[in-house]
């Protein structure tokens, strides 16, 4: 279908525009939002693809060799937002567990100019894709994105943490809860990523302050130095679920002798829309400047030390 002339749209394309790949993503934005709960955790929100893009550093990347991935793909819209702040161009990866949405990406990364990206089909948790021919271990990137489902709830299927051989869990005091994956997602995010590797991972608010083992888990992770940031969203943008997220900036480099983490509140800077509530250009500008350039501002953002 897509070799009739009669759809080549190069002659006429304005600045950035890409008027395939826009209207797959604007059909898939319609499903997600239409479909509710069943299919809306496939698809990020644009305007918070875009602010993970443009915290993580991508654009600080120095050729096309450096590698972007994401371990619940979905649709691959986040990881397409991701690689478009690479200057020179990025290896993408993807791995997805559902097989049409897999599809879906597959095809999105072809409309949008990227048919080189390898993305793959199974359970990451369980048994991951992307290893070293050699040693077996994870293969590791140089960045990655990822928008994991919420608080899942089978996320031991297939896999028993403690003896892991991909030892993700290892050195954490603690394995995630039976019945709440999050922890687990993330915790294969940071195993995921080169020694000087950065990531951007959405996940629900509770994470920053549930007990248990997950505070055990956190508090480690806060030790190891790898968390550079977090940024609080406000509640009711994603589809399917009403609840408040969060993006956890991950950067391994200089972990060593990180001594704070900046935390930015943007909870209230949001548009209502519908029924749900949507970032602003001016909530996104917002997010980024003040992250990229560690700006504090009463009552927004603040640079907190590790002790605190």
């Amino acid at each position: 279908i897509f070799e009739n002339p009669a759809l080549d749209f190069s002659s006429n394309r304005a600045e950035g525009d890409d008027l395939l790949g826009d209207a797959y993503e604007y059909l898939m934005r319609h499903f997600a939002t239409e479909s509710g709960k069943s299919k809306g955790q496939f698809y990020t929100p644009s305007e918070v693809s875009r602010i993970m893009a443009k915290v993580v550093g991508i654009s600080n990347s120095k050729s096309q060799s450096e590698s972007l991935y994401d371990p619940t793909s979905g649709s691959g819209s986040l990881l397409l937002k991701a690689a478009d702040e690479a200057p020179y161009g990025i290896t993408i990866y993807g791995q997805e567990n559902d097989n049409a949405t897999r599809a879906l990406a597959v095809m999105n990364m072809w409309l949008h100019g990227n048919p080189d990206a390898d993305i793959l089909q199974g359970n990451t948790l369980a048994s991951p894709l992307f290893t070293d021919d050699i040693t077996g271990e994870l293969k590791t990137f140089d960045y990655a994105v990822s928008n994991p489902p919420f608080s899942y709830k089978s996320w031991m299927n297939g896999l028993d943490p403690l003896h892991d051989v991909y030892k993700r869990f290892d050195g954490y005091d603690a394995v995630p809860p039976k019945k709440n994956g999050d922890f687990a997602f993330l915790l294969h995010v940071i195993k995921s990523l080169k020694s000087k590797g950065k990531a951007c991972i959405v996940l629900p608010l509770g994470v920053l302050f549930r007990g248990n083992a997950e505070a055990d888990i956190r508090r480690k992770i806060i030790q190891k130095g790898y968390i550079k940031g977090i940024i609080g969203l406000p509640p009711n943008l994603f589809y399917g679920t009403g609840i408040a997220a969060s993006l956890i900036v991950i950067d391994k480099e200089k972990a060593d002798t990180r001594d704070s983490i900046f935390m930015i509140d943007a909870s209230k800077g949001f548009i209502k829309d519908g029924n749900k509530n949507r970032l602003r250009e001016q909530d996104i500008h917002k997010i980024v400047d003040t992250f990229n350039n560690r700006i504090e501002t009463p009552k927004y953002s603040r640079i907190i030390p590790i002790a605190e």
